[in-house]
């Protein structure tokens, strides 16, 4: 499988507010790259968002800008490129709002969401929290709400419910972003 596992955490309730951004690029079922950056959100941070992840104001004050750090990832972002995400709609919706205030074009992409296909996958786990499927599939999560770990969580999910599964299980959770 080819894809691009991507993971955001935001500085506030509103999605425009991207504060960190990782990509976890899978080539022929092998992590190949990973992409991790803090971002300067021009915002104000909510105590409960910097409760989660531990991101604070201070951490971003100078990271790049949402539009700075697109120029380096929207290469990515290309009609025949799978993008994946646990809780997919979050993150795509994250991007899309980000994009949306800064001006900047959205993108046609493919899209997955682990959570989807875990909940099809596995309907008996108490829940579908990245962290509970990483424990019960046995893939290693040390930071959770970390983007870069949860990047690369998500990506480890999806290869081992792909090579427990079969692509044809995994097929049909394959949507476009337009």
């Amino acid at each position: 499988m080819n894809f691009v596992a991507i993971d955001f955490e935001t500085a506030a309730s509103k999605r425009a507010s991207a504060c960190s951004l990782a990509l976890t690029v899978v080539r022929n079922n092998e992590v190949v790259n990973e992409f991790y950056t803090l971002i300067n959100p021009e915002v104000p941070f909510f105590w409960r968002n910097v409760k989660i992840h531990g991101i604070h104001e201070k951490d971003v004050l100078d990271a790049p800008t949402f539009p700075e750090v697109w120029e380096k990832i929207k290469m990515f972002f290309t009609p025949n490129q799978l993008i994946i995400a646990h809780n997919a709609r979050f993150d795509n919706s994250v991007l899309k709002k980000s994009l949306e205030r800064y001006g900047l074009t959205q993108p046609k992409y493919l899209t997955l969401d682990t959570l989807a296909v875990t909940r099809h996958l596995f309907p008996k786990l108490a829940n579908h929290k990245l962290n509970t499927v990483c424990d019960s599939l046995g893939i290693e999560l040390n930071h959770h709400h970390n983007a870069l770990d949860d990047s690369l969580a998500c990506a480890n999910i999806l290869r081992a419910e792909q090579q427990r599964f079969g692509d044809d299980s995994i097929k049909p959770f394959i949507t476009v972003v337009k």
